[in-house]
């Protein structure tokens, strides 16, 4: 296992959160394969054995994403033990991953949004800054969380109005910086260089000056998208992400452009915010049939 953990961490360059999470599922079908006394451990797992284990987590009635991801996590390991001859045959290939119900991404509608970040009174402190940067950057520039926290202070370029994200696998995309965005990076790095002097590494900083952590932006962008919404899953930083790209969309955007934007690795990803844009779709039909 820690071979494999290797090859994801060094290899795939997966995200720590991702192999930890890759790890804790593989922890827990071990635990079942020792429990069931049905084999020695997983690289002796027969296909049955797997389904058994796909079963008692569904009968535990947990997420079918949850399901997904261990099911992901385990072709990925079979694979894994294939490629370097550990195993002759490959018991993932007869496991079907339970069918999940397509959800469309929650996001806070574009009225409410920025009337929030256009007439909210930021305090002016460097803590009231850096809650507005967070909430324009996330929403801004599509950022994901982590690649948010992961954010240095080198990556932003105020001249060339652009930052370097890193995203999955390493990959870095330049994503650029609308006029609001840049006032408010200003603004912050001069109260940052006030408070801690130039100091490199992370961007956001607590007020102690250690590296921002995602409890903490999860809490500064509930208490301000709480005044604007009362769903709780609008009130997440994946939901600023999701109306970065609906918003985007709706505004005639092209899809291709949104992808490269979001980082995502292909287009089927960004494909679920063409059911979004209601209103667009709405306006096209008007153009273009006969009958509107």
């Amino acid at each position: 296992m820690e071979a494999f953990f290797d090859f994801l961490q060094f290899e795939r360059r997966y995200s720590p959160h991702t192999v930890l999470s890759y790890r804790t599922d593989l922890g827990q079908f071990a635990a079942y394969l020792l429990a069931e006394g049905d084999a020695e451990g997983p690289g002796q797992a027969t296909h049955h054995t797997i389904r058994g284990w796909v079963v008692v987590l569904m009968q535990q009635a947990l997420d079918p994403r949850t399901v997904n991801r261990k099911v992901a996590c385990l072709r990925s390991y079979y694979k894994f033990l294939l490629r370097t001859n550990a195993i002759a045959a490959n018991p993932m290939l007869r496991i079907k991953a339970p069918k999940m119900a397509k959800k469309l991404p929650e996001f806070v509608p574009e009225a409410a949004l920025n009337n929030m970040l256009n007439s909210f009174e930021f305090e002016d402190s460097f803590a009231g800054q850096r809650d507005q940067l967070v909430l324009e950057m996330l929403y801004g520039t599509g950022i994901r969380l982590s690649e948010l926290l992961g954010m240095e202070a080198a990556d932003v370029s105020l001249p060339g109005g652009t930052v370097r994200v890193t995203g999955k696998g390493n990959k870095q995309r330049l994503v650029p910086l609308n006029p609001t965005l840049l006032q408010v990076l200003a603004k912050y790095q001069a109260r940052r260089s006030h408070a801690f002097g130039t100091l490199p590494g992370p961007l956001l900083l607590t007020d102690k000056g250690a590296p921002l952590y995602e409890k903490h932006v999860y809490r500064t962008v509930k208490q301000y998208l709480s005044t604007v919404t009362t769903s709780a899953a609008q009130q997440h930083p994946h939901a600023l992400r999701h109306a970065f790209a609906t918003h985007l969309l709706g505004k005639g955007a092209d899809l291709n452009a949104i992808k490269e934007l979001l980082g995502h690795a292909s287009l089927a990803a960004t494909q679920v915010y063409t059911h979004m844009s209601v209103d667009r779709l709405k306006s096209v039909f008007d153009q273009a049939h006969p009958r509107a």
